[in-house]
């Protein structure tokens, strides 16, 4: 196909799904949804083949641990 190799296929194919999934996510920040639960989801099947995503979802799982802990105090 192209002269792809699989692990190219394999990286695009996470991307689309990945970013398609991250889209109706933030849909979600305005529409009725589990936002806070589908676009951490999206981030770790980025996170699978991307580093930027990798950092990102680091970033939201402190800020989510941060959020319950200082809502339990």
């Amino acid at each position: 196909m192209y002269g792809w190799s699989l692990k190219q296929l394999k990286r695009l194919i996470v991307a689309v799904v990945g970013v398609t999934i991250l889209v109706i996510g933030i849909a979600m920040i305005v529409l009725p949804g589990p936002a806070i639960v589908v676009i951490p989801v999206a981030l770790g099947i980025l996170a699978t083949e991307f580093a930027w995503a990798r950092r990102l979802l680091q970033i939201v799982r402190e800020r989510i641990q941060r959020l319950a802990t200082s809502r339990n105090e």
